[in-house]
């Protein structure tokens, strides 16, 4: 029965929803306002979604997902030398962290409560990311090349840091030069394993 509202229809309204959703939250934004920025009509985004909050999960499950930045950090911790491997997932991280899945406006439920089921998915994808990384440590300690301690330890450390210039990025609009900070995060990192 979904299928017969078209592909493009349900991306237009994904689409204004998520705008709309991301600058005010949850709870500030009503069906009527969606319908005006999308141009359809409430029984459309009820027929498709069920409700505003079956809209705003799709938009959030959209939005917040860090799948493909997953993906990219798994292809750069592969490298065969642990070494190169943290170099890479450094570098990835910092140049293609997913900014727009942090947008406060998915988060917030009511006007202050967080939506339960985006906070699921980014602590799940942001546990995902730490398992790759303890990977990765566990790797160059297997290989004798950092020292022996505990790698999901070791990757909280890192991810530490790393988030640190992302989220000042984005909570506080801080800018910085993040070659500068990768290359400063993967000699003290280094130093650390030593």
């Amino acid at each position: 029965m979904q299928s017969q509202v078209p592909q493009a229809t349900q991306e237009k309204i994904l689409g204004g929803a998520s705008k709309l959703f991301a600058e005010k939250g949850f709870a500030n934004v009503s069906v009527r306002d969606i319908c005006r920025e999308t141009g359809t009509t409430p029984p459309v985004i009820y027929y498709y979604f069920g409700s505003k909050k079956g809209l705003f999960d799709a938009v959030a499950t959209r939005q917040i997902s860090m799948d493909v930045f997953i993906g990219k950090l798994s292809r750069a911790a592969a490298a065969s030398d642990p070494k190169k491997g943290v170099e890479s997932f450094i570098g990835t991280y910092l140049s293609s962290f997913p900014e727009h899945s942090f947008n406060i406006g998915l988060y917030m439920r009511d006007s202050a409560t967080l939506d339960k089921k985006s906070a699921e998915i980014v602590f799940g994808d942001l546990e995902r990311i730490k398992k790759i990384a303890s990977a990765l440590v566990a790797k160059g300690i297997t290989r004798g090349m950092f020292r022996k301690t505990d790698p999901t330890l070791a990757a909280e450390c890192l991810l530490g840091m790393l988030n640190r210039v992302i989220f000042q990025h984005i909570h506080f609009a801080r800018s910085s030069d993040r070659d500068a900070y990768r290359r400063f995060v993967m000699e003290f990192f280094f130093r650390a394993m030593k």
